[in-house]
């Protein structure tokens, strides 16, 4: 487990447009041998298989392909493709559906075809997927012979956000800008990374068809638009242009160490847990979870890095609490063998209770019933 870190990256002065909020993040010198472009899909839903009788189905509008050389000459990027209006009416009416080989395939010998954001759900949907290895007498045979299967979870596309198709819009690119940190009522909804300006500038439309959370969805609902934070320069410190623009740059970086050592913390200053998922190169395709503590910020994400630990890629989705909740459940179970017992006394809490709250987060069908019954009425003769 270790710290996620933005090595490479500096944060530049937020824009806001009602209750969103948008980060720039420049990188000093743009990674030029590797390169992200996206492949658009003509059917939105999409089939992966992740393993034997096992896959995964969402909404996949596009991919992403890497390529890379391995002499550290300069990468480019192409065939990326965006559809406009008058190219989407020319797709057939009704569900469409396209299978995918893989999260994460090598399409040659320098280019790699993944999946963005849906390589870290699938981690997330896969978390101790296979159930009790123990078949104890609370679990029903069904936890038993399929254990998770099917685990669902919901999202909300870019487009179901409120206000972020118009800050998206209007956001001025910066020189050099590689990434985005978006905020919603001040709530880190997600970060996005890529290894080039040009990278960026292509692929900057495509959070609009990412994949958002609960939390994040309600908070652009109703939250109220966002204050700006606006540079404040005393008169009597300025006595040049020389001066004025040491002035600057201190406001500047001022905003940059608490942006990152406040407002992005719940993802910068948390514990991930990582799994490597593809070696490209000189660079690592990792994906990551969180502690799944309680009562604060989870993300779960992607990345790319080199061997120097700088990051090139990175893509975040924020948990919701009710997701956080699930994850911290199935964590602490999977520790404890799936023993009821012995996990209820290391939560410190009773068997019963630890029975409503499997319930509560959705897994209630992991039990025999007799027992969530027994489990209800011991409930109600308590109150």
């Amino acid at each position: 487990m270790t710290d996620l870190t933005l090595a490479g990256l500096s944060t530049r002065p937020a824009q806001t447009w009602g209750g969103v909020r948008l980060v720039p993040l420049v990188r000093p010198e743009p990674i030029e041998d590797l390169r992200l472009h996206a492949r658009i899909y003509e059917a939105e839903h999409g089939v992966v298989e992740v393993g034997p009788r096992t896959v995964y189905s969402a909404y996949i509008p596009h991919g992403f392909v890497a390529d890379w050389t391995r002499d550290g000459s300069p990468a480019a990027a192409y065939g990326t493709q965006l559809r406009g209006p008058a190219e989407r009416d020319r797709v057939p009416c009704g569900m469409s559906l396209r299978l995918h080989r893989r999260m994460a395939r090598r399409a040659d010998r320098n280019r790699l075809r993944f999946l963005p954001l849906h390589l870290a759900l699938e981690g997330y949907l896969s978390l101790h997927f296979g159930g009790p290895e123990i078949a104890w007498e609370e679990w029903s045979r069904r936890a038993v012979d399929r254990g998770l299967s099917p685990r669902v979870e919901e999202a909300y596309t870019g487009a179901e956000v409120r206000s972020l198709r118009d800050a998206l819009r209007v956001f001025e690119i910066h020189p050099g800008q590689c990434g985005v940190l978006v905020y919603t009522a001040d709530s880190l909804a997600s970060a996005f990374v890529v290894p080039h300006p040009d990278d960026y500038r292509a692929l900057h439309s495509t959070l609009l068809h990412d994949l958002y959370g609960e939390l994040i969805h309600h908070h652009a609902m109703y939250a109220m638009p966002v204050a700006d934070f606006r540079a404040r320069i005393v008169d009597a410190t300025v006595g040049s242009l020389a001066d004025l623009r040491a002035r600057a740059r201190e406001q500047r970086e001022e905003w940059a160490a608490f942006h990152d050592r406040v407002m992005a913390d719940g993802l910068l200053g948390a514990d991930h847990t990582y799994r490597r998922v593809h070696e490209m190169g000189g660079y690592r395709l990792s994906r990551f979870l969180p502690s799944f503590e309680r009562q604060r910020e989870n993300h779960i994400g992607e990345l790319i890095t080199d061997g120097a630990g700088r990051l090139a890629y990175l893509k975040t989705f924020r948990l919701s609490e009710n997701q956080v909740r699930r994850g911290h459940l199935l964590t602490r179970l999977a520790a404890c063998g799936w023993n009821l017992a012995e996990t209820a006394a290391a939560l410190g809490v009773t068997e019963r209770e630890l029975g409503l709250r499997v319930e509560a987060v959705g897994f209630g069908h992991l039990l025999r019933q007799d027992i969530l019954d027994r489990y209800r009425a011991q409930a109600r003769r308590s109150r």
